[in-house]
């Protein structure tokens, strides 16, 4: 199957269009800030085995919105990589105030 997008810029607006719901978006932002927290976390403290909880918050948050509030598939399942990015780009949306909560 082809992929629909081929640039990060084509991608991003379909990401902002499958979060609609503002509780998702809410879930969303919590576990990003929770991974860059973990994150930081690790690289000061050098606790490995932590990483095991930035999968968890990251997606877990995340697939809670999509399958409970938002009612569609995360884009995750079909475009990682630009999923990955448009949570971070999001969560950068949300604190210069570009997106609302």
């Amino acid at each position: 199957m082809e992929d629909r997008f081929k640039t990060f810029s084509q991608f991003y607006p379909f990401y902002l269009s499958e979060h609609q719901n503002k509780i998702c978006i809410r879930l969303h932002f919590m576990g990003t800030a929770l991974v860059i927290f973990i994150a930081v976390y690790v690289l000061l403290t050098f606790d490995l085995p932590v990483l095991i909880l930035l999968p968890v918050f990251g997606y877990g948050f995340a697939w809670i919105g999509h399958f409970v509030f938002e009612k569609n598939r995360p884009a995750t399942f079909q475009y990682p990589l630009f999923s990955l990015r448009g949570d971070f780009e999001m969560f950068k949306d949300i604190l210069i105030g570009k997106i609302k909560l």
